[in-house]
């Protein structure tokens, strides 16, 4: 794969994206709390290929951005259509892990023109996460150290990283900035968006790995299923909440299985 990294600017703000691949309909890759544009480098080498891959840095959250104060989910997401637009994208799937998955059902149920489809990895419900304030308080502190991502470390997979990805994992996670991490755990969490989400007009696929400890299959299709009761799942066996880099092949395979069937796969103007 030949990986492009660019830094582009919206809304005032510098951000780290991935943009490599060519092909219709163009993947916009959104990731986990914690993460950044790399956590899907894994899978967008198996994409590439074949298809226009995007992976933004989110506010916050990589190597820029770590001044700004408004880190909400609406501004995420209004961040994310603004760099679609920039990168002059025409059609486009929206691939959200996690948090980023939380963020990919906000623009979807905006009904975007050039949205074809919408897949969900171990997303966050759109029904708030209810945790008390010393949960809270606890995760802030745990996403302060080395030692406290170690530990999350082991919550979040299943299988064992390679260690070069639990380096990356690690200085991801450390590199957030304090703003980014207190909007999601003081705001995003519990940000209500089921009626919003109840309009999302494209196809819907939910992935989840069946030894997920943070979104499991159970929970999402309660919680998903009062608001978009025709999404599909597929369920990854043997895999964690950071599918992306513990699975990427299987992840990859699961994609593959929304992309496949839509049209103009090899059109070169995404």
């Amino acid at each position: 794969m030949h990986s492009t990294t660019k830094n582009i600017s919206v809304h005032g703000l510098n951000l780290n994206i991935t943009d490599c691949g060519e092909g219709k309909p163009a993947l916009v890759f959104l990731h986990y709390w914690g993460g950044s544009h790399r956590t899907w480098t894994p899978v967008i080498a198996r994409l590439s290929d074949r298809y226009r891959c995007i992976a933004p840095d989110l506010r916050g959250w990589g190597e820029f951005g770590k001044r700004v104060a408004d880190c909400s989910l609406e501004q995420q997401a209004r961040d994310v259509e603004a760099v679609i637009e920039t990168m002059g994208v025409s059609r486009y799937v929206l691939v959200g892990h996690s948090m980023g998955g939380k963020i990919a059902q906000m623009i979807a149920a905006g009904r975007p023109a050039g949205l074809d489809a919408l897949i969900l990895v171990a997303p966050a419900p759109p029904t708030p996460l209810l945790v008390s304030d010393e949960e809270r308080e606890m995760r802030a502190r745990i996403y302060t150290s080395r030692e406290g991502v170690e530990q999350v470390l082991a919550i979040l997979t299943e299988r064992s990283l390679p260690e070069e990805l639990r380096e990356q994992v690690i200085k991801d996670t450390l590199n957030g900035s304090s703003a980014a991490v207190q909007a999601w755990l003081d705001h995003g969490m519990q940000l209500d968006i089921s009626h919003r989400v109840r309009s999302i007009q494209v196809p819907v696929t939910v992935i989840v790995g069946d030894a997920d400890k943070v979104e499991n299959e159970t929970t999402l299709r309660h919680e998903l299923g009062k608001c978009i009761p025709e999404a599909r799942f597929e369920i990854l066996p043997g895999v964690g909440h950071l599918s992306p880099l513990e699975a990427p092949h299987e992840l990859e395979a699961a994609i593959s299985s929304v992309l496949d069937p839509l049209p103009e796969r090899r059109n070169p103007a995404a």
